[in-house]
């Protein structure tokens, strides 16, 4: 008997996705395992690195001495801490992550499977071609390469390729997330899929800007006397602006891949549900918006930006700020009601009722607190007047240890104590000393943030080798010294994440361990609106933001005809 069509309607087909098999699954750990792996193996160098910086301003021990040939210059050492910490560390572990996560989240497998072998490589061979200058004392321009200063042309290479091969694990990601809205036109996207492909795509826009920093400008002044040709100069202005066109946005590449586990995650780990799905969708969303038109408040102290500019990058960066307000109160309700679910009473004492003995969660929850005052010291920044108290002072690099070295790391930490066992299929060798490692990363960030918070309010400057510095005064001597017992702590807690993770690997005891299931949702997708599904519509407005707060001053910088300037080593 045949259909007959209802007039007026349409019946789409829906085709069957391909099914997710054991094999498949098996390659994608594969792959995470490998990122993470790698992540693990920076970040334990560039701590061991972070420590020694830490001991020199508080001139306890000047260590760079006894580092000869290896790290030469302190400028050296902390160009190498700054890249393995904050590109290295975390650029790895969120591909190995989002790989993990996304295939799950979706339950289908990926598309181009060979696509995430070849950004692995891609992004290893990035790294190891960017890391023989970096060793070699050729490339000490510190973690935001300024020019007129000029690294070795092989450092500007591997920043290339790194950051191509993390655009080839978003394209692996766009492509099976597009088969799968075509075998699935009518359904809401699962929301860890959604996130991380948002996340890859503002990664890959933010990119725009050091890539043409790095393509037009830095290489072909480096390769200049390799190929023998004349240096076209440099203008520091435009590459600053270049540079922090993707230096903010950044931070919520770092950010957001935290926040899918503190949305999808975490409650799971303490009993607890998913507050509000639309509003996590919404928050992804906004981060997409109002993360690039943000540069300028980095450069409030550079002539060469008109104020009006400047003030508009001010709203957009303040704007930035709802998403995680937004966060704050419905993570926080998320893990409320797993509390209660476990006994909590009370306004407040159902805090104590959380999951605190499970240091995945513990981790998690204390980088969150520890958030909480990087994104108050965030609206100072921010802002355009008091900004310039604390511009290029030691309070930038408390901040930034509170976003990056702890929101991010100590979350990431907290990811590896659950992924890790459950890709190696052994237990965690010692769930007692990874709490121990947890609280110990929080107490040593806490009072190395506040020391450095309180050196900026004193005007004690960043990217300077204190100890040896003429200047230095003797009000500066206490915090200093607080430096560098946060530091030692935080060596020791990064010392004991990387022993863990050996043992683990090694000596764990060989049992299967599942992955946190995914938070069930109280207000789920049924409750979302559809446009929360749609990318297009949020990545032409996110498109003409970023025209609107950069393109006249992208204009009247390349119009003014600034007289390029020569590369050089201060080193």
């Amino acid at each position: 008997m045949s259909v007959q069509a209802i007039p007026g309607t349409q019946i789409k087909a829906q085709a069957a996705s391909p099914a997710l098999t054991a094999e498949h699954l098996k390659q994608v750990d594969r792959i995470a395992g490998l990122n993470i792996l790698v992540a693990i193996l920076a970040l334990s160098i560039g701590a061991l690195l972070g420590v020694f910086q830490g001991l020199e301003h508080a001139r306890v021990i000047n260590i760079y001495p006894w580092l000869q040939p290896v790290i030469k210059t302190y400028y050296q050492g902390l160009t190498l801490h700054g890249a393995l910490n904050a590109i290295v560390w975390t650029t790895f572990f969120i591909c190995g992550f989002f790989t993990f996560a996304f295939v799950r989240s979706l339950n289908r497998p990926l598309k181009y499977l060979w696509m995430s072998w070849l950004a692995f490589g891609v992004m290893v061979l990035g790294l190891l071609t960017a890391a023989v200058p970096m060793l070699t004392n050729q490339a000490s321009v510190l973690y935001t390469f300024y020019p007129p200063m000029l690294a070795d042309w092989a450092f500007y290479v591997g920043l290339t390729l790194l950051v191509v091969g993390s655009w080839i694990v978003g394209y692996s990601m766009y492509f099976t997330y597009y088969a799968w809205r075509k075998e699935n036109p009518e359904k809401r996207a699962p929301f860890i899929a959604l996130a991380a492909t948002i996340t890859m795509v503002l990664w890959q826009i933010a990119t725009l800007g050091v890539a043409a920093e790095i393509l037009f400008i830095l290489l072909p002044n480096a390769l200049a006397p390799v190929l023998g040709f004349t240096a076209p100069g440099m203008d520091p202005l435009l590459s600053r602006t270049l540079f922090w066109w993707f230096g903010h946005p950044l931070v919520y590449f770092w950010l957001l891949p935290a926040y899918v586990s503190w949305y999808a995650m975490l409650p799971a780990q303490t009993n607890g549900k998913m507050f509000s799905e639309p509003l996590a969708r919404l928050v992804f969303w906004l981060f997409l918006l109002f993360s690039t038109p943000v540069g300028f408040h980095h450069q409030y102290a550079d002539p060469g930006i008109p104020e009006i500019w400047k003030y508009i990058h001010m709203i957009f960066t303040f704007g930035v700020g709802f998403p995680s307000l937004i966060t704050a109160f419905t993570v926080v309700a998320s893990l409320e009601i797993g509390a209660r679910a476990r006994g909590g009473k009370g306004y407040l004492r159902w805090i104590t009722r959380l999951n605190w003995g499970d240091p995945s969660y513990a981790a998690q929850n204390l980088a969150m607190i520890l958030f909480i005052f990087g994104g108050i010291g965030g609206l100072v920044n921010a802002s355009l007047n008091v900004n310039l108290l604390v511009h290029n002072t030691a309070w930038i690099v408390g901040h930034f240890h509170l976003t990056v070295g702890s929101a991010v790391t100590l979350t990431f930490m907290g990811v590896t104590y659950w992924l890790l066992p459950h890709l190696l299929g052994r237990q965690l060798w010692s769930r007692g000393l990874a709490l121990v490692q947890a609280v110990l990363w929080f107490v040593g960030m806490a009072v190395f943030a506040y020391a450095l918070h309180n050196l900026g309010l004193l005007d004690t400057p960043r990217r300077t080798m204190l100890g040896a510095a003429p200047y230095r005064l003797a009000e500066w001597q206490p915090w200093l010294v607080l430096v560098g017992i946060g530091g030692v702590i935080l060596f020791l807690s990064g010392l004991l994440y990387f022993v863990l993770v050996v043992l683990t690997a090694l000596a764990g005891e060989r049992q299967p361990v599942p992955a946190p299931a995914f938070a069930e949702t109280i207000h789920g997708p049924a409750d979302t609106p559809r446009a929360f599904d749609r990318l297009a519509p949020w990545l032409v407005v996110s498109v003409v933001l970023i025209v609107v707060g950069y393109g006249p001053v992208f204009w009247q910088v390349l119009s003014q005809g600034t007289p390029p300037a020569a590369g050089l080593r201060v080193w």
